[in-house]
């Protein structure tokens, strides 16, 4: 038997993982020579490329000689505590070192493990944020405008930089729909918990008698694909030009510059408006369309587990919700993890790391639970 962070666990499933590990760890030696080979450090991109798998590889490697050496000095205190003999002093000491040992290893273990999850390839993309008024008519669409906002927030509170891609304005200062880009590092792996349908409770501006209403807008969180990602044949775009209706003076109203593509396979439509220029617009609509692509595709690959944009967003109906957020109580509730704050501001002004954090936490709980299930199904 052996210790982990949770209590003692199975020898066959502690003996696989580390097998694993351990094959890591000889790549990471493998990549060292290679990289100190002199054809190889004459080909700057081979180098590069080994770096980079290398420092891929690094805190696995470094948790595993961790835990090596934490084996090592286990054993040297066990063999000192049968030592010890009539010595309660030195056995008392043995006994904490075999404790601490003990307890380093069950935690570099569960750090293992979680580094041995896979990881999502697009966890490192930007991301294409597509926030959509549900049911509630105006108020849906002020409210809209409040997630934008909290979003915004958040990506600048981290240090992402956040562009408008395409937005449809209400007459009170909401929207029907806005799109917008977040580039910045990380940006995919800590947005793609928001998509869903997102609940308001609270009395409308435009509500006379004070009454509650519930409203609802929709998330769609997508992660940014380039050419090499999403291929899109030329032939299979209708690509057609409109003037904008949006802001920009008159230069935008009497140039045609705002940008409609179709995609035939699919009858996808992206408009574009937000760029002074036609190709700007157009660059602009592409990537909206690979995104929406990606995400149909994902759908079909990932439908039983809902991972895909189709599964984000749902009808907008009110019954459907993954967050809501309540005025009369200043509360905001996540139903996925059951977990609520209230601190209703704060989280519209974009402190949503807690909720983030607990879904993040909560997900890798749940992957690792199946890569345990996973290990005992195949010995």
């Amino acid at each position: 038997m052996y210790i982990t962070a949770d209590g003692v666990g199975d020898v066959g499933m502690q003996e696989t993982m580390l097998e694993k590990v351990a094959r890591v760890a000889a790549r990471y030696e493998e990549l060292t020579a290679l990289m100190a080979d002199p054809a190889v450090s004459r080909d700057p991109a081979r180098l590069a490329e080994y770096a980079r798998e290398q420092a891929e590889l690094e805190e696995l490697v470094t948790a595993y000689r961790r835990y090596r050496q934490a084996e090592e000095q286990l054993g040297s205190a066990r063999a000192l505590l049968e030592e010890a003999g009539e010595d309660t002093e030195l056995a008392a000491l043995a006994r904490e070192e075999i404790a601490a040992r003990e307890k380093e290893m069950a935690e570099l273990t569960a750090t293992m493990r979680r580094l041995l999850l896979p990881k999502d390839p697009n966890d490192e993309k930007d991301v294409i944020v597509e926030i959509r008024a549900g049911a509630g008519g105006e108020e849906a669409g002020l409210f809209a405008a409040d997630l934008y906002r909290m979003y915004t927030r958040y990506a600048e509170a981290h240090g992402w930089k956040t562009e408008v891609l395409s937005s449809h304005e209400t007459g009170i200062g909401g929207f029907k729909e806005i799109i917008f880009e977040v580039k910045g590092k990380g940006a995919y792996s800590r947005l793609k918990y928001e998509s869903g349908v997102h609940r308001v409770q609270r009395v409308p501006v435009t509500e006379a008698s004070g009454r509650i209403h519930t409203s609802t807008a929709t998330v769609a969180v997508l992660p940014e694909m380039d050419e090499v990602d999403v291929y899109i044949a030329p032939e299979d775009i209708q690509f057609e030009v409109f003037r904008s209706s949006g802001p920009g003076g008159q230069h935008m109203q009497k140039n045609s510059t705002a940008v409609r593509l179709t995609h035939l396979p699919t009858g996808l439509v992206v408009e574009c408006q937000s760029e002074r220029s036609q190709a700007q617009n157009r660059e602009r609509a592409m990537a909206i369309l690979r995104a929406r692509l990606y995400a149909m595709e994902e759908e079909k690959r990932l439908k039983q587990i809902g991972e895909a944009r189709r599964s984000q967003v749902g009808t907008g109906e009110r019954s459907e919700k993954i967050r809501t957020y309540n005025f009369p109580q200043n509360r905001v509730t996540d139903h996925r993890i059951g977990l609520t704050s209230y601190r209703l501001q704060d989280v519209l002004n974009g402190d949503i790391d807690e909720f983030i954090d607990e879904l993040a936490t909560t997900e890798e709980a749940e992957r690792l639970e199946a890569m345990g299930e996973a290990v005992v199904e195949s010995e």
